[in-house]
């Protein structure tokens, strides 16, 4: 198995739910992708197997599919949290919220950043009605995760691409933000705004995994050694769990068997991240 090289490793994605709703969502990637899920949901089984990983720190990411929900999956994820040494919890909000009171409400609680899933909550990262919560984020200088890109199966969904990522860019050009699985499958276009703009940052979650060919139908090896040296500082290690189909190692066993210096190994592996959290 392929070991961290460095200390304090930052999972920058992370899943922390209900147990409910985790298997709910498992069985919906069940159902459209056939993967099936052996790691565990509860959080400090999670936790055992993170710290056992190398993990010191993870980010704790919650989203829901439907407005009304969102306000106390935030108050489980903080108070689930509360007690941890290694999550930073996020909140998320759905655009039919009444989103300022929503992300306001979780921020003052403790969450650290916002997440949203766009393609199943089902709306745009540019979506006017999230202006709101935009405002918030903005004001408490916090990070934004996106899944703006088309992985792994939403293709065909118009609530991601990068030209509906742009359009938020340029609402909100100093929000760090961080898109998730490297912008695949416009993966190129996400690299180069990143290269372009300080403040977009990208995950290698599920992307830049081993397996990532059988599991999404993309190359991790299109991505250049040098493009991850170039972009060391935008760039951070993500991995899914709990709800990735296989052993947590595939996940950074490619990463690690690239010619990369110790130097870019730690941003991918821990600096970046903490530049996202606004830590550095």
């Amino acid at each position: 198995m392929a070991e961290f090289p460095i200390g304090d490793v930052v999972d920058a994605h992370v899943h922390l739910m209900p147990e409910r709703l985790m298997a709910a969502i498992r069985e919906a990637l069940s159902d459209a992708a056939g993967w099936e899920f052996n790691h565990p949901t509860d959080r400090d089984e999670m936790e055992a197997a993170l710290t056992t990983a190398g993990v010191e720190q993870y980010t704790a990411l919650p989203y829901v599919a439907r407005s009304g929900a969102a306000a106390d999956l935030n108050e489980w994820v903080i108070e689930a949290t509360a007690d941890s040494d290694h999550a930073v919890p996020f909140a998320t909000v759905h655009a039919a919220d009444d989103v300022e009171a929503v992300v306001t409400d979780a921020f003052d609680a403790g969450a650290c950043g916002l997440k949203l899933q766009l393609p199943v909550q089902g709306f745009g990262a540019d979506d006017p009605r999230l202006g709101p919560a935009y405002e918030v984020v903005a004001a408490r200088d916090a990070p934004v995760v996106l899944h703006a890109g088309t992985a792994p199966m939403f293709t065909d969904s118009p609530h991601v691409g990068v030209e509906r990522f742009e359009s938020f860019l340029a609402s909100y050009p100093d929000i760090r933000v961080c898109v998730a699985h490297m912008g695949t499958y416009e993966i190129e276009a996400f690299l180069n705004l990143a290269r372009d703009n300080d403040n977009v940052f990208l995950d290698t979650t599920f992307a830049m995994s081993s397996v990532a060919k059988t599991y999404m139908d993309f190359d991790p090896t299109t991505v250049s050694d040098d493009t991850l040296a170039e972009l060391s500082t935008s760039i951070m290690y993500g991995s899914d769990y709990p709800n990735i189909p296989y052993p947590y190692a595939r996940e950074r066993e490619h990463l690690l068997s690239r010619d990369l210096s110790v130097e870019v190994q730690r941003d991918i592996f821990s600096r970046t991240a903490q530049r996202f959290l606004g830590n550095d």
